[in-house]
């Protein structure tokens, strides 16, 4: 069986560790296999493997760290999200994708609402409980996300291939 490749953007560690400790709290246990993370894209073929290790790290390399806030709490409809903004993140995989154009899946072809998955896959009722606890300590916050990261799906867990820090001064 093919395993696709993930793409996704890396917290920064303070964010890390609090969206960590948000999911460890909330996520139903035996569906938990992964860290907090930011999803960019969610299926790249296994053919692109090469060209993904080639183009990223370019990207990664020309481009200043791509800055974000934390707007608020995203309603998953079973499940919660920590919502983000960054015009900036945005544009970087608006790049990515132009130039995987006719390469992307369906899922990667919708416009991109960056979140922090904290909650998923539970009851309606569970969901909006925990968003109605939450919306008063979830504050705005800016950062910046240090890198990209590659990953191979595992049938739910996933393998790290490769990390690539922003390194340049240009915004993208």
């Amino acid at each position: 069986m093919s395993r696709p490749f993930i793409v996704t953007a890396v917290l920064p560690p303070d964010i890390q560790g609090w969206a960590e400790r948000l999911r460890r709290a909330h996520f139903p246990v035996e569906r938990n296999h992964l860290h907090a993370h930011v999803t960019l894209f969610h299926a790249f073929a296994p053919s692109l493997l090469d060209e993904l290790k080639a183009f990223l790290p370019d990207i990664a390399r020309e481009f200043a760290q791509p800055q974000a806030r934390i707007t608020g709490l995203m309603d998953l409809g079973k499940g919660t999200a920590i919502a983000l903004a960054s015009e900036e993140l945005l544009r970087l995989r608006a790049l990515i994708a132009d130039h995987f154009h006719g390469s992307l899946t369906d899922q990667d072809l919708h416009e991109p609402r960056p979140h922090i998955t904290i909650q998923n896959k539970v009851s309606r009722q569970e969901a909006r409980a925990l968003q109605v606890a939450l919306a008063p300590e979830i504050e705005p916050r800016a950062f910046a996300f240090p890198a990209l990261d590659l990953h191979r799906y595992e049938g739910g867990p996933w393998s790290h291939v490769k990390r690539m820090a922003f390194r340049g001064k240009e915004r993208p």
